[in-house]
């Protein structure tokens, strides 16, 4: 899908090859990006560099560069994206940007400009600008339409070049209140009920983009007051929180998460946030810290809670321990939000139905919803995503369980038969609110008998 209009595009090219001096001072204007100090000599290098290695195509501190690039984030920041990709073809360069969780292509420049591009993003995220065969990181701070945004840069070299992408963290946009994080009364409940232990552990899994770190945010939010000592260890830090000491690893250094921890565990903690349950060793730690009086909050990578129990134990932790330690495991996805305003009427066939492990009887009545495709939302029926969940409480019978060393799908069948539904359960009931579509909710859920 292509989310750019006949106008915008016709606007961009008019900009990119004919843009006046008051036109790329609006752009300037628009986009005021926060570059080091270093800029105005990586600006003197940059002519000897593309003369050199640029083949003299467009130069990097050309208008047309400059322009383009600030038009880029503005849009991206417009459109809502998290992150811009900007990829070499054999003969041509492709610009995508992910809205929602999904990407769309957009109209790129000509080929040529493709080296001069990336160098001027290297400029202003203070990379290496000559060095073109290994992974570079960098982030800068824009401003565009008053809001604050930072900008975190990923380059790999590839086989027609280099592969950036741009990943958009627009501070305005995020909300880090937990009533505001969509669980369901009676869940939201029961996490502000752990979240008031003064010990165990905690832990978000889901895979990259699932909205763990908002999870975890907010749940920081709440817990901070000055009363307590919070530290988190992070890779990267994303968000600023005041009153929170936040740690950045920096493994070139050999500043990894165990070594924080360690040093984190003599600094009088109450609260310790880890970023990311890596290894074996991070979670020796973090139970450790759980079992002389801290709260532990972390992420991890599996598929659904149950899930993370059986990995855990494969990477070689006691059972035991694991049950004395975890308070909670919740699951997430995002699904994306119906369009409210090209929102119509849908009816479910009864395979679609069956596949969500809905009776069709029962739902005989119901009205679903999608949306039909609108200016708003850039034909694409969705505006936003919203969360789903799956909840694992350890109570003594959860506990019990994993010491006697149940299965994952016995540890399941007993988190259901005290009333914790899973991912698709959550997701049917935004799909019964009118919230989201079927498509979404099976595409983020794994379900049984698909095909019955």
């Amino acid at each position: 899908a292509v989310i750019s209009s006949v106008p915008q595009i016709q606007h961009a090219i008019e900009i990119i090859y004919h843009g006046s001096d008051v036109e790329e001072q609006r752009l300037r204007d628009l986009v005021e990006i926060e570059v080091g100090a270093e800029e105005s000599q990586e600006d003197s290098l940059i002519e000897d560099i593309t003369e050199a290695d640029i083949s003299g195509q467009v130069d990097a501190d050309d208008a047309p560069v400059i322009r383009f690039v600030n038009l880029l984030l503005s849009q991206a920041v417009k459109s809502r994206a998290s992150d811009i990709h900007i990829e070499p073809r054999e003969k041509s360069m492709s610009i995508r940007m992910r809205t929602d969780g999904v990407l769309h292509d957009m109209v790129p420049p000509s080929r040529k400009m493709q080296a001069a591009v990336i160098a001027r993003i290297k400029i202003l995220s203070e990379m290496n600008i000559a060095e073109r065969r290994l992974p570079q990181d960098g982030r800068f701070k824009m401003k565009t339409s008053g809001r604050d945004i930072d900008v975190r840069i990923s380059i790999i070299p590839t086989i027609y070049g280099e592969k950036v992408v741009m990943r958009i963290l627009d501070k305005t946009a995020v909300n880090h209140d937990i009533d505001q994080l969509g669980f369901e009364p009676e869940l939201l409940g029961k996490f502000k009920a752990t979240l008031a232990q003064p010990y165990g552990i905690i832990i978000v899994t889901g895979p990259t983009g699932s909205g763990k770190s908002t999870t975890l945010y907010s749940s920081l939010n709440y817990l901070n007051d000055s009363a307590k000592n919070i530290t988190t260890v992070e890779d990267p830090v994303e968000y600023r929180l005041e009153g929170v000491n936040q740690i950045q690893i920096k493994p070139e250094i050999n500043l990894d998460f165990a070594v924080c921890l360690r040093a984190i565990l003599r600094q009088d903690p109450d609260i310790i946030l880890i970023g990311e349950i890596r290894d074996k060793e991070t979670m020796e730690i973090a139970m450790k810290a759980s079992l002389t009086g801290h709260l532990v909050l972390s992420t991890f990578h599996t598929n659904d809670a149950p899930s993370a129990i059986s990995r855990l134990v494969y990477m070689g932790l006691e059972p035991y321990l694991l049950a004395s330690t975890l308070n909670m495991i919740i699951a997430q996805r995002l699904v994306r939000k119906i369009c409210e305003r090209c929102k119509e009427p849908l009816k479910l066939n009864d395979k679609v139905l069956r596949r969500l492990k809905i009776d069709p009887a029962a739902v005989d009545d119901t009205t679903f919803h999608h949306g039909k495709g609108c200016n708003a939302c850039g034909g694409t029926g969705y505006y936003g995503r919203l969360p789903i969940f799956e909840f694992l409480v350890f109570d003594e019978d959860i506990r019990e369980k994993l010491v006697a060393g149940a299965s994952e799908a016995e540890i399941r069948a007993m988190a259901r038969k005290k009333g914790y539904g899973g991912l698709l359960d959550s997701g049917v009931k935004k799909l019964l609110q009118g919230l989201t579509t079927a498509e979404e909710v099976l595409s983020v859920t794994f379900t049984e008998n698909i095909d019955a």
